[in-house]
């Protein structure tokens, strides 16, 4: 018996309509409705008249961004989702898309941040500005807790608003004369703010490929690693372990021959390693595991999907000291002239909640939610594992990457919309190399998965 009908043994009709009746879902603490009926669109749109007679200014358009094709993934999604909601305006709409979390944030981690909050509104306990790099407990207790024995320094942490703002603060500290390689698939923040940058040459749609990026393919042959034999020489190597969207995490001595490619290469890794808590084999969690890490590589990493922070906004960024650019200047130094420039510092509300995360009744409460949504990504790996799809990811990350040989994945994510009102996220978003398949979220409320994984069952048993 599947675990699927282990934790559920509820039925659903042949027909589409049970997908339309309205439900409330669960969380493991609360209902949850989600009211879809009264939704007010107000459409300005201009007459003829009023574009014959638009006043232009001067200024030309960032040619960089003409170059960045249709919407930045997820807000596609988004927009895609809320037209299917004005053709079918009583679906109960389930969203597995965008890695959002779900479950609330444990007490102990809200009970700091509203105890700082309070704090505010009292002469002892104000405080206005803080250190850009973010505050000193809380550097310490990051060091201490992800980088213990890895010869990671507080000073070498820079806490910030979150890993993706990171990203582009880090391609302003590159600029727009260096060259870079990505993952494919890989999260397409990487590509879009390389493009943005002007590091790149203009969108190629024979190859679905922007000029001048090193797509390092990543597939289900190579184990999802690239063969670094044939990867290019590039200035920066974006590199996610736990990777987003296929899950697969590199082992030891796949970083180690990353390392090496860097440093033979005089390159600079930046490592995002937002999903290292998700780890179950034993894999690095940090790139400082590997030897000689810390003369080419800079880490990224997010509180989002470990305490449920994507809407509270807290992550942090390590820059060794022995990371120097090619004239001896060490790159953090650079970084941090840009965060001093850029950034004003993470809110020191969400700093009191990011230490609270770290103490060990935070990371006992942090575990658990990470345990929730492993448990979510068991249920839909075993969903399509017994429809007879080769599934990929799941152990390591809360996604799973789902293959679907030969077929468009926009026109996957557009069939499972339609027919089962369960929003996924077409591989395709990710890179040339994830045509063919879908990324399904173990983001949601066990309801919720239970029910999509029935859906899925009906669609293709």
């Amino acid at each position: 018996m599947s675990l699927m009908n282990n934790l559920s043994t509820s039925m659903i009709s042949s027909s589409s309509s049970t997908f339309l009746a309205p439900t409330s879902f669960n969380s493991r603490t609360q209902s949850v409705s989600v009211p879809l009926k009264n939704i007010n669109i107000v459409k300005c749109v201009a007459t003829p008249q009023e574009q014959q007679n638009a006043y232009k200014t001067k200024v030309s358009r960032n040619a960089n961004i003409a170059k960045l094709q249709a919407g930045y993934l997820f807000p596609e999604v988004a927009r895609r989702r809320a037209a299917h909601l004005l053709k079918y305006p009583n679906a109960q709409v389930i969203s597995l898309g965008i890695g959002d979390t779900t479950e609330p944030i444990p007490d102990v981690i809200t009970s700091a941040m509203s105890k700082r909050s309070h704090a505010l509104s009292t002469l002892e306990g104000y405080s206005g500005y803080g250190a850009e790099q973010g505050e000193k407990a809380l550097r310490a207790a990051l060091a201490s807790t992800f980088y213990r024995n890895l010869g990671i320094e507080d000073d070498d942490i820079f806490v910030s608003d979150g890993a993706k703002c990171d990203i582009s603060r880090l391609q302003v500290v590159f600029g727009s004369s260096v060259t870079m390689a990505v993952q494919d698939p890989s999260y397409p923040a990487y590509v879009d703010s390389s493009v943005i940058m002007g590091q790149t040459g203009q969108f190629q749609k024979d190859v679905e490929k922007y000029g001048n990026i090193e797509y390092m393919r990543c597939t289900p042959e190579n184990g999802f690693f690239p063969d670094l034999s044939k990867v290019a020489r590039t200035d920066i190597i974006f590199f996610c372990s736990p990777n987003n969207p296929t899950g697969a995490a590199a082992t030891r001595e796949q970083l180690t021959r990353l390392v090496k490619f860097a440093k033979d290469n005089g390159s600079i890794i930046v490592y995002d390693s937002a999903y290292a808590m998700y780890m179950s084999d034993d894999n690095p969690r940090s790139i400082f595991e590997i030897p000689g890490a810390k003369e080419v590589a800079i880490e990224t990493s997010s509180f989002s999907k470990y305490a449920g922070f994507t809407g509270v906004r807290l992550g942090w960024t390590v820059v060794p000291k022995q990371l120097l650019f090619s004239d001896g200047f060490p790159v953090a130094k650079d970084f941090n002239r840009i965060i001093c420039t850029c950034f004003n510092g993470a809110s020191n509300i969400a700093q009191a909640g990011g230490l609270a995360c770290l103490s060990p009744e935070g990371l006992e409460a942090m575990q658990e939610v990470i345990g929730f949504y492993k448990e979510n990504t068991k249920i839909i790996v075993e969903t399509f594992n017994s429809l007879g799809f080769k599934v990929y990811g799941g152990k390591n990350a809360p996604y799973v990457w789902v293959h679907f040989p030969g077929r468009n994945s926009w026109d996957v994510f557009s069939e499972i919309l339609e027919k089962t009102h369960i929003v996924t996220t077409p591989g395709s978003g990710f890179g040339p190399g994830g045509e063919g398949f879908i990324r399904v979220s173990a983001f949601g409320h066990r309801e919720n998965v239970l029910e999509a994984c029935r859906r899925f069952e009906q669609l293709y048993n």
